[in-house]
């Protein structure tokens, strides 16, 4: 480990796994608002609650969680793609310049 990197404790990771649920919650709740955005948070909120759950799992040591790479990888490529798109759309909604 490197100086002046603290290991993650049980106790820190049941909070940001808390907090990852309550994002992952309003943006279901509220995917109506705006479906692209709430859809990409939601994946990326998955994505981060697994990686937690996977670090908890390492430091009770016994790994449960099947198959995490491709949970993340899956949810990642929506997020990835999503952000994608907007870009795009951003890009063709900015005015030409003409001189």
């Amino acid at each position: 480990m490197k100086n002046g990197q603290e290991p993650f404790e049980n106790e820190t990771l049941m909070h940001i796994r808390n907090r990852l649920d309550y994002i992952y919650s309003i943006s279901k709740k509220y995917n109506n608002d705006n479906p692209e955005l709430m859809d990409t948070v939601a994946s990326l909120a998955s994505i981060a609650k697994m990686f937690a759950n996977i670090k908890m799992e390492e430091l009770k040591g016994s790994i449960e969680t099947q198959g995490p790479q491709g949970y993340i990888v899956s949810n990642l490529g929506n997020a990835f793609s999503r952000m994608q798109e907007y870009e795009k759309q951003k890009d063709q909604d900015f005015p030409k310049w003409k001189l």
